[in-house]
């Protein structure tokens, strides 16, 4: 960490240089004999990125930042704010600190929170950072997180991972064992430490799969932003021994689409399909994360129009976490009917289709845009339709 960053000039200097080519900022070199120009340009970069991800380190002088990668691989504050509310206590412990979002937010619901970081420039970037930040009762540890806890006699209230993805040998894994740390090889030992486990895991991590390698699992989250899914977490009791709650959450600007279910559930339900109604309904993205493709269709009362069609309907509207259309017509799916209804623009989808979304505008001479949507789609019976549907808003405060 060169402290000289910190200096009034050079910090104008990385302001007024956020929106131009970064290429052409390299190419002039550095203005400061003590600021190499890769230090230079670091800052600027993850300065950038931090302006819409990081909104209170963005508007925060003085603080710095670290290398592109670390800034990508934290958490934005929305999903930090919201498994932040997850738990709460006297003390967490956050052991693969890193940045140093998610123990600024858990900050807010503990009295104390120790952020254990390995790599010592990361951990001086994080130390500086709370203090900029007027974050007293956050302790920065430079140590591995799970050595810490072992030479600590004391126990926490919640130990909070966010394991790296980037293995040093395999380069980037999605197994929980690949990642570093290991949770599943020492959970039992963190367990030893605290009574609650939280974990953050990518979205790409496979649910039951994961569910093999952890166990006295509570909760799962599926937690999406603006309908992209952003990162699975992972709320385990050690009194916890059979009953998994999955919640969903789409985090939009006004409000958040929630819906919740049990896996044990979910998986012993039985559906019967229905061709579509007046109605149509598409998942969020959290939802077709979570799996939850039977316990939506009982809670909210909605048919699915096939097994493997992730896409329900209904006679009577009802509130839903997704898209909502207007059903106008019925057709089946052939070159010849489709060229005599003569459309030339429309928004596309397909769900459980043989053809993707680029062949048919090719095919069918199809511009994308306007207020028809066209779902491209199979019901049962094994039958391919087109539905032409408007979209409906759904006002929430």
């Amino acid at each position: 960490m060169n402290r000289l960053i910190l200096n009034t000039a050079v910090q104008d200097y990385i302001y007024k240089n956020l929106a131009k080519n970064h290429a052409e900022v390299a190419l002039k070199g550095s203005p400061f004999p003590e600021v190499p120009i890769a230090q230079l340009l670091e800052q600027i970069v993850s300065k950038s990125k931090a302006q819409q991800k990081l909104p209170t380190w963005f508007q925060t002088e003085n603080i710095y930042y670290p290398n592109k990668l670390n800034i990508e691989q934290t958490s934005s504050e929305i999903t930090a704010n919201y498994k932040a509310q997850l738990v709460s206590g006297d003390s967490l412990i956050d052991i693969t600190g890193g940045f140093g979002v998610d123990s600024y937010y858990f900050s807010n619901n503990f009295k104390s929170v120790a952020h254990c970081e390995i790599n010592q420039d990361l951990h001086e970037i994080a130390a500086h950072n709370f203090n900029v930040l007027n974050k007293t009762n956050i302790k920065t540890i430079c140590s591995d997180g799970i050595k810490y806890i072992k030479s600590q006699d004391k126990n926490f209230d919640c130990i909070y991972a966010d394991p790296s993805r980037r293995h040093n040998l395999k380069g980037k894994v999605f197994m929980l064992k690949d990642c570093e740390p290991d949770i599943p090889e020492n959970l039992d030992i963190l367990l030893n430490y605290a009574p609650t486990i939280l974990i953050k895991t990518s979205p790409l991590l496979d649910i039951n799969l994961a569910l093999k390698e952890l166990k006295h699992v509570m909760q799962i989250h599926a937690v999406a932003v603006d309908n992209e899914v952003k990162e699975l977490l992972w709320l385990i009791s050690k009194n916890n021994n059979n009953i998994v709650k999955v919640i969903t959450a789409n985090i939009k600007s006004n409000y958040t689409e929630y819906f919740e279910f049990n896996l044990h559930d979910e998986n012993q339900l039985e559906l019967s399909y229905s061709e579509p109604l007046t109605y149509l309904y598409e998942p969020n993205a959290a939802i077709m994360k979570s799996g939850a493709f039977k316990s939506i269709a009982v809670k909210l009362g909605v048919e699915k129009l096939d097994q493997h069609t992730h896409l329900y309907t209904s006679n009577n509207l009802v509130e839903f976490p997704g898209r909502v259309f207007k059903i106008n017509q019925v057709v089946p799916f052939s070159k010849s009917t489709l060229k005599s209804l003569h459309i030339n623009k429309a928004n596309i989808t397909t769900r459980n289709f043989p053809i993707d979304v680029k062949s048919l505008r090719e095919k069918f001479k199809i511009e994308d845009g306007g207020e028809r949507y066209l779902f491209f789609t199979t019901i049962f019976d094994n039958k391919k339709v087109v539905l032409i549907c408007e979209k409906l808003s759904q006002e929430r405060h």
